[in-house]
């Protein structure tokens, strides 16, 4: 009697029956978790691995590569259950019609959990990208480290970091977190360039609640130790949390238009040359500063007027929320964004604003992408914790990202702009090419109030001693020393502002500075490497 003919093997001494065989292989390693697995996915409103390629890249695009690798591990009975592919997909394709390369661990497969030969198919991928130029999209959902093999699994994810590392600011680097990410794992996504997680989805540690509770007694559950809302606005690990893996997906798709393919390229350009006549929606800057200095306005109102179609891409916008960061166009021509938010903390710096800022001004800078930034920024955030935390260290970063920057910087001063925080936003003294500043810019050491106290301690305390009304006595020298210094015409004098401007007329300038700049030039002295603060 013949066997079924769903059980027949075919002949593989007949070409037929090899092409055949390749046939049942590929339909094998597709469907390389069971059908239970796939369902339970599912169940918790994830994708699969390839559900998720398909998504991410353009129709029809995808050539895997090492589909039919499988482990070579003999422990614990590894040797029953080989299947092709060892639980990630790898490979390259387009979005928008631009090359890059992939690789989407398998949870349906041994719980995404890595081994030698599934480290080496990413490795392997992260080589491809790095030498044909191309941005790698790494989707993470695995359990860790596949225990059952040991050191070398550990082995493969020193080879993915070293990887991580050398790509670094060569090609762009997207981290996809689709689900648990934890122990060693993390690493990888910490040192790409942008994080993406889903919320409720999402998680992220080195050790699990479990083992905190063991060790330290501690009893914290997975979302609060780990989960996107988490290293969103409370750890800065994460740069977007999406709704579900589809808005995930089409942050990363709408982010790499904004990136170019590499170092050496430039990013996509949908030109578009810009009106120059001042409009109605223009004039509305000139309104936007309050009168009182102690007002808030909202930053993100000023950018949006700069930009095209008013259209502004936001990242990390729960983290250090004091400072705005993002990509934006004009004339068609990619962007990257830094501003103080008035409408937190008064716009002044810290630890997490500071680096924040100055992790996004390198990642403009690696990828060509000029940098302008909006300034309005009180100082540094006082405190006995910020000083124990590292604001002097921490804070020097930020100083450090925009002095070795070589694209064109953009500045403009709205308002206030104090002591050496004036400094660190983009000033003129760390090369920025060209500072603008509004009538209501604020450009000096310290505010009215503080600086009065300092320059008018004896006369304050003689008006006291005498009997005089001190509100009027110092409602008068606060008048006088901002006539004498709160402005922009000081700086202006000394060539540190180019330009006094109408906010009305900001959009112009901006235009017609970036139109000067595409062919700006600059070459920091030779080295190995700078020693950043870190």
């Amino acid at each position: 009697m013949s066997e079924p003919e769903e059980l027949q093997q075919p002949d593989i001494h007949t070409t037929a029956g090899k092409l055949a065989d390749l046939q049942r292989r590929i339909e094998e390693a597709t469907h390389a978790g069971s059908a239970r697995a796939v369902e339970k996915q599912h169940a918790k409103g994830k994708l699969t691995a390839r559900e998720r390629i398909e998504l991410l890249l353009d129709e029809a695009s995808f050539v895997e590569l090492d589909e039919f690798a499988r482990h070579r591990s003999t422990n614990f009975g590894l040797d029953q259950n080989r299947p092709y592919g060892d639980g990630v997909v790898t490979g390259y394709g387009t979005v928008d019609g631009r090359p890059v390369a992939v690789f989407s661990q398998d949870f349906t497969v041994f719980g995404g959990a890595l081994g030698e030969v599934y480290g080496q198919k990413i490795v392997k991928v992260m080589d491809f990208a790095l030498k044909t130029g191309c941005p790698v999209i790494g989707i993470n959902d695995s359990g860790g480290a596949r225990i059952q093999e040991g050191v070398a699994s550990l082995g493969a994810y020193g080879e993915i970091f070293r990887r991580n590392t050398h790509a670094s600011g060569v090609i762009p680097q997207i981290s996809l977190v689709v689900g648990p990410c934890a122990g060693g794992a993390v690493y990888s996504p910490a040192i790409t360039d942008f994080t993406v997680m889903v919320d409720q989805t999402s998680h992220m540690f080195i050790t699990g609640p479990d083992v905190i509770k063991t060790v330290t007694g501690e009893d914290v559950g997975f979302e609060e130790l780990g989960g996107a809302r988490t290293h969103n606005a409370t750890s800065g690990v994460a740069h977007h949390m999406a709704g579900d893996e589809k808005d995930a997906i089409e942050y990363v798709k709408q982010l790499l238009s904004y990136l170019p393919s590499n170092n050496l390229s430039e990013a996509p350009v949908f030109a578009e040359e810009a009106d120059l006549e001042i409009t109605d929606e223009d004039r509305e800057l000139d309104g936007i500063v309050p009168d009182s200095a102690n007002q808030p306005y909202d930053m993100h109102a000023v950018i949006e007027h700069i930009l095209d179609d008013a259209e502004f891409f936001e990242t990390q916008p729960l983290y250090a929320p004091n400072i705005v960061t993002g990509f934006g166009r004009v004339e068609g021509h990619p962007v990257g964004i830094v501003a103080n938010q008035p409408m937190q903390f008064a716009g002044c710096l810290d630890i997490t604003a500071s680096e924040k800022a100055a992790r996004f001004v390198r990642t403009c800078d690696a990828f060509n992408v000029p940098v302008i930034t909006f300034v309005d920024v009180p100082g540094f955030l006082p405190g006995v914790d910020q000083e124990h935390e590292g604001i002097i260290r921490r804070g020097a970063k930020l100083i450090y990202a925009y002095a070795e920057a070589t694209v064109p910087l953009i500045t403009i001063i709205t308002r206030k702009a104090f002591g050496g925080a004036y400094d660190v936003m983009g000033s003129k003294h760390l090369g920025a090419d060209l500072n603008l500043a509004w009538p209501t810019a604020q450009i000096a050491v310290m505010g009215a109030q503080g600086a009065v106290n300092i320059l008018h301690r004896r006369t304050i305390a003689e008006a006291e001693a005498n009997g005089e009304d001190l509100e009027a006595v110092r409602a008068r020298l606060i008048q006088e020393y901002e006539d004498a210094l709160l402005n922009p015409y000081v700086a202006a004098e000394r060539g540190y502002v180019d330009a006094v401007i109408m906010p009305s007329d900001t959009r112009c300038h901006v235009v017609r500075g970036l139109r000067q700049l595409r062919t700006k030039r600059e070459s920091l002295p030779p080295k190995k490497h700078g020693n950043i603060p870190l």
